[in-house]
């Protein structure tokens, strides 16, 4: 879908080569300028967020390097940095000098923070910045500490997914004949505006300040409970005719405490009448007791797990490439073949071929 448009990616954490392999899976030149060790703890020499990039090894403190870099940008339909606010400017690859070498060019930043505010330069991940930004805070059961999947809402959602939105509108744009611009891709931001769609619940009364007395946090009929041999298993029978489903397979359609599904009041009470009943059968009778029906009841799976189940293999969506797990390309388009992502490149693999074609 992306075929024909470069992408020049400068390593950093994260969200900006989450990004990166994006703009890859879905087919653009993604060329990776690799330092010389990878730049996060935990990171694999061959990390599966570099599949289908190419790589060329610099030095952005030499001269010689950065006018490589220089020219590499001026063949880019977009840059993707994750630096903090200063870094970038200060190696001379500021916003001005990259644009000033390519008029069209779309420069992705890629923050917590954002560009600008009180804490701009200051340190911070994930779960920082969806603190602060009103993401984490439905996050878990009432009583309990707020958590969510790590980088997911925060680093992919609110970060990676929305630099590549804004890139690619910007790109876009130029194509059309406008200039370039600089994308300011905050995590704070990205995250609150993920925000709206329950933000809406409050416009109905179905959003309450109160943690465990929304619609969607704390019902009896929207939560994970754990199972007797230590599994668990999601409830999410939001609509009547599914959550009479549900009551009907666990034989408590005619109990009368069940009966009024939206009495806030009662669902503190009916939460541990439900986690005493799931709590006598291992995970995988109550997906049983469910199965082919419209309850909303599912297992909770570990990723390997989850590349067994028969849905998930019938999609492809998990595979192991190179001998790592890891999830195909997303979303999908119709008269194009899913295929298995390419290799993720050595630091500085594609060197030579990156210079060659610089120089014709």
């Amino acid at each position: 879908m992306l075929g024909g448009m470069r992408i020049v990616e400068i390593e950093a954490l994260g969200p900006a080569p989450f990004a990166g392999m994006l703009f890859a899976d879905l087919g653009a030149d993604v060329i990776v300028v690799h330092r010389g060790q990878p730049s996060m703890p935990g990171i694999a020499e061959r990390s599966l967020l570099d599949r289908g990039k190419r790589s060329i090894a610099l030095d952005l403190k030499d001269e010689d390097d950065v006018a490589v870099l220089m020219r590499l940008i001026a063949t880019a339909d977009g840059l993707i940095e994750g630096f903090r606010p200063g870094v970038m400017e200060r190696l001379g690859l500021d916003p001005d000098a990259c644009l000033a070498a390519n008029p069209r060019l779309v420069y992705g930043r890629m923050t917590g923070w954002g560009q600008d505010g009180p804490l701009a330069s200051t340190a911070g991940h994930d779960m920082n910045y969806i603190g602060l930004s009103g993401a984490l805070w439905y996050a878990s059961l009432p009583g309990d500490p707020p958590i969510a999947p790590p980088t997911l809402v925060g680093d992919v959602g609110g970060g990676a997914l929305y630099l590549v939105i804004g890139m690619l509108a910007g790109i876009m744009n130029a194509r059309a004949g406008g200039k370039g611009t600089v994308v300011d891709a905050a995590i704070v931001d990205g995250s609150a505006h993920m925000m709206n769609l329950l933000m809406s619940l409050g416009q109905s009364g179905a959003l309450a300040a109160e943690r465990g007395r929304s619609l969607l946090d704390g019902p009896h009929w929207c939560r994970v409970y754990p199972t007797s041999d230590g599994g668990f298993v999601s409830v999410q029978c939001l609509e009547p005719k599914f959550y009479a489903l549900f009551l009907d397979r666990l034989g408590l359609a005619a109990d009368p405490q069940f009966a009024n599904q939206f009495d806030r009041d009662l669902w503190p009470g009916l939460c541990e009448r439900l986690a005493a009943i799931f709590a006598t059968r291992p995970r995988d009778e109550w997906v049983n007791l469910f199965e082919g029906s419209d309850a909303c009841v599912g297992p909770v799976l570990s990723p390997h797990e989850a590349a067994l189940h028969p849905h998930m293999a019938a999609r492809g969506t998990w595979l192991t490439a190179d001998g790592v797990l890891q999830a195909a390309a997303a979303p999908r388009f119709s008269g194009w073949e899913q295929r298995t992502p390419a290799r993720s490149p050595a630091r500085g693999e594609h060197d030579a071929e990156i210079r060659a074609g610089l120089a014709r």
